[in-house]
């Protein structure tokens, strides 16, 4: 008979996921999703911008060299530590602490804007962390997303994950933040208006075996997931991986090149 595991269970193994592998080691991979997202939300100077989950701090980084007046927050003290030397290393003024995007630690209408690259569609309840991108922006504010796609490569590595190392009962699957029906739904009548655009990044490799064992030793998920697994059932996952890889790959000298597709939705409160 299979629990339901509580949002508050799912949580607490989604921030040990996220403290394992190295994710700054990773975190690259994002930073043109992150300037994409910032271009589309176009922060302006001396405007308030928070953003959740934010990692390694590329959203917030990228609104502060516009001079906008910046926050970020992430529950995984690790990364908020590297945001914080990456501020002090360039010279930019951001205020980065550890907190919860399900319970933000800021009043009603805080913010201009609200932004989110890869990060809060990793939270456990959904719509708890939707109410809350909505409650700190204020009225005729903007809220940012960037969101790895069901359909695209980081959807379909998830699911791949899900297959060898089923997630808690209960769990939301992170993709599904990026479809607009979806993002519609959380926000409902409190936002005036949602504008969603896909696009896509393109990674590149050495190998399909090179990003898979990239992947296996520095992303959270796919380091958790091989760390449950005996090494019959990594062996297995690895070969899931690399096939995935090999599918996607469209490179043609050699290496490994693959478009990884994901949604920026922009939504303005109401």
């Amino acid at each position: 008979m299979t629990t339901t595991a509580t949002f508050e269970e799912i949580k607490a193994k989604q921030r040990a996921t996220w403290g394992s592998g190295d994710y700054g080691r990773i975190a690259w991979v994002t930073v043109p999703v992150a300037e994409a997202l910032t271009a589309a939300v176009d922060p302006r100077p001396g405007a308030t911008l928070l953003d959740v989950a934010t990692g390694t701090g590329h959203v917030a980084l990228a609104a502060a060299r516009r001079f906008a007046v910046v926050s970020g927050i992430d529950y995984v003290p690790e990364l908020v530590e590297i945001a914080r030397r990456r501020a002090q290393a360039e010279g930019l003024t951001a205020d980065f602490r550890e907190a919860d995007a399900e319970n933000l630690p800021f009043g009603d209408d805080a913010f201009d804007y609200v932004t989110s690259a890869i990060g809060v569609m990793f939270t456990a309840d959904h719509q708890k962390a939707a109410d809350e991108l909505v409650r700190v922006t204020r009225p005729g504010g903007r809220i940012g997303l960037a969101n790895w796609t069901p359909t695209g490569f980081i959807g379909q590595l998830l699911k791949t994950v899900g297959k060898h190392a089923a997630p808690p009962a209960g769990a939301l699957p992170p993709p599904r933040w990026g479809t607009d029906e979806v993002l519609r739904e959380l926000f409902g009548d409190r936002v005036a208006s949602v504008e969603t655009t896909v696009a896509t990044v393109t990674q590149r490799f050495a190998s399909a075996e090179h990003f898979a064992d990239f992947f296996l030793t520095y992303y959270g998920p796919t380091y958790k997931a091989a760390e449950r697994l005996d090494e019959d059932g990594r062996q297995a996952f690895r070969a899931d991986v690399i096939a995935l890889a090999e599918a996607s790959n469209h490179a043609t000298d050699g290496t490994w090149a693959s478009d990884w597709e994901y949604l920026i939705a922009i939504a303005t409160k109401a």
